[in-house]
């Protein structure tokens, strides 16, 4: 353990009490040797307290300013300084020592100093100098901190195909007090704008920069493609100006623009820890003289997302004829990986439906019901079930689209017809908690935490009655699902097993399920064997024999309105389709034809 200098000072003149007293002057007098004003100078810097360690030196003033600019430069989280071997002669000492600033992000530069201290009439100062802050830092110079972005790693697609790209974004600045005709260069500006963002205009613009106040006021964010055919227009308007950052785009403005803005953030973030930084000299302009410390950048990897560019592209123009919202899903049922997430201009505008949006999920929810019947020995495949028209159930009646009538027909057929009679009986005879367990067994009510994007499955509470249990029974009642969450119902009944679904390669998902019970390989073959007949029925999917599906009709709001649903599988490719009021499902079954017509061969 080192002894301090003053406890030794004490000690030593303890001792010398018995010494003449022309012997002191060997020594000087008890106060603050060499070591202590380097220990305490030291403390003071690494604490930050400029004022504090520069009183400690023949030159306080120049001393504090390059203190402080340095600190500022730096910005470090924290500093530490340790203090070495001090030696004394002739009025004069020396100190070495070792610094270590702490930039956060496991950014770390370490070096040794060295410090000179002189006695001035008795008191000893540190000598000041530049080089008291770094043996090779200069008069007239400062140190500061630059950090190196790596380049932006590119997104590909699960084929290795581009998605996203690196690319610049510029940023159009607006400074009316240096426009001079302030509402002139606005009109110029939203003439030359207003093709990439109609909501721009002069008016817009004076508003905005009058909400800005003092601030420029960011008029649009272009890509810089769209910047340099725009560029002849408006970059000598006065009052105007511009500044550029690197960022991913798409590599299609339509592409999942729902989507793609999520996972562009998370891989952004990704990328802090990889970034590179440099310990610098700067001179009185801030200009660089030279480098101290450097760590470059690591090379960012590519990052990789399940999706298909092929299948979500296919699912974007089987869903450009819709003018309602409309959405599509498709997950790899094996897996869950997500291969399209897919949405119209109008589903667009309203958000990221297809992953979160909550509609009742109308007669795609009978496969719920059956599985849950079957499984339980309420009925069969070929059990001969009725079909009437109405089914009054404790006073609530429950009618088939036009009240159709098939009499009695077998459970797979009533199936193949969408029977809400039918299946709202059946529901009636299943335990309470029966739909809400199947539900969650096969994915709608379960709850994942998937990078990269935000969802939600759909609710299945349970029933608090015997007629809300019909009316769930065929999909109405309160439940509600995404096509997110029907997509994974369908990759379920295709796989057997409900997988996790997953976004971005080498992630994990996060699931409120775990090990979540198979369906019954027998009810599953059933169930293949029942959505066959539903396409047998359909005559849009006439040209895809190998598609298994369910339609869905589902009342919303007064009950006037309807949603449109295909659910279903083709090989291990499950979807859901759901183009929202559509008054019936088969526009959703003729946007089903259009996306298998579109998919990759």
């Amino acid at each position: 353990m080192r002894v301090s200098s003053r406890r030794a000072a004490g000690l030593l003149a303890a001792v010398l009490l018995t010494l003449p007293v022309a012997g002191c002057g060997l020594f000087g007098d008890d106060g603050p040797q060499p070591q202590d004003i380097a220990d305490d100078y030291l403390g003071a810097f690494a604490k930050g307290d400029s004022g504090a360690a520069a009183k400690l030196t023949d030159s306080p003033d120049s001393a504090k300013a390059l203190l402080d600019s340095v600190r500022k430069g730096l910005a470090p989280e924290k500093v530490a300084a340790q203090l070495g071997e001090v030696r004394t002669a002739d009025g004069t000492a020396t100190a070495s020592f070792d610094v270590t600033w702490d930039f956060g992000h496991g950014r770390r530069w370490e070096y040794p100093g060295k410090l000179e201290l002189r006695d001035q009439d008795g008191t000893w100062k540190i000598h000041w100098s530049t080089t008291v802050l770094h043996p090779d830092l200069a008069e007239q110079q400062s140190i500061a901190l630059q950090n190196e972005q790596p380049e932006l790693a590119p997104v590909l697609d699960r084929d290795g195909e581009l998605l996203m790209a690196p690319d610049r974004v510029i940023s159009v600045l607006f400074e009316p007090a240096k426009a001079g005709d302030a509402n002139a260069v606005a009109g110029a500006l939203a003439t030359a704008l207003s093709g990439f963002d109609r909501s721009i205009t002069q008016k817009s613009i004076m508003d905005g920069a009058a909400k800005a106040k003092t601030q420029p006021y960011q008029v649009v964010l272009l890509r810089s493609s769209d910047y340099e055919a725009v560029k002849p227009r408006i970059y000598e308007l006065p009052g105007v100006r511009f500044t550029a950052t690197p960022r991913l785009l798409p590599v299609d403005k339509k592409l999942a623009p729902t989507l793609l803005p999520g996972i562009r953030k998370l891989v952004e973030d990704d990328l802090i820890g990889s970034a590179g930084w440099r310990v610098i000299t700067t001179d009185v302009s801030g200009a660089e003289v030279s480098e101290l410390y450097s760590k470059p950048a690591e090379p960012a990897q590519a990052a990789r997302m399940t999706l298909s560019l092929g299948v979500q592209n296919a699912a974007q123009s089987a869903l450009a004829p819709e003018p309602n919202p409309s959405m599509i899903v498709a997950m790899q049922a094996s897996t869950g990986q997500v291969l399209a997430v897919a949405q119209n201009p109008a589903a667009d505008k309203q958000g990221a439906l297809a992953l979160s949006g909550r509609y009742p999920p109308g007669s795609t929810f009978k496969i719920i019901t059956a599985i849950a019947g079957i499984e339980s020995g309420k009925t069969q495949p070929d059990a001969q079930v009725g079909c009437p028209g109405t089914l009054t159930i404790q006073g609530r009646v429950v009618p088939n689209n036009d009240k159709f009538d098939k009499g009695v027909i077998p459970l797979h057929s009533a199936f193949a017809f969408s029977c809400n009679t039918t299946f709202a009986e059946l529901a009636t005879k299943l335990a309470p908690s029966a739909l809400t367990d199947t539900a969650r067994r096969l994915g709608l009510g379960a709850d994942f935490v998937v990078r990269g994007a935000t969802t939600v499955t759909g609710s299945v509470p349970p029933a608090a009655n015997v007629v809300e249990r019909a009316e769930d029974g065929f999909g109405q009642g309160k439940v509600v699902a995404s096509p997110f969450g029907m997509a994974l119902v369908a990759s379920t009944v295709a796989s057997g097993t409900m997988p996790t679904p997953s976004l971005l390669a080498g992630t994990r998902t996060e699931s409120d399920t775990v090990d979540p019970k198979p369906v019954d390989p027998q009810v599953r073959a059933a169930m293949h064997a029942m959505m066959r007949e539903v396409t047998q029925r359909t005559v849009a999917l006439a040209p895809y024999p190998d598609v298994r599906g369910k339609t869905g009709t589902a009342q919303f709001g007064d009950g006037k309105h309807s949603h449109g649903w295909y659910v279903g599988f083709r090989g291990d490719l499950a979807f859901a389709v759901l183009v929202t009021d559509a008054g019936a499902s088969a526009r959703a079954v003729a946007a089903t034809a259009r996306f298998m017509a579109a998919l990759p061969r």
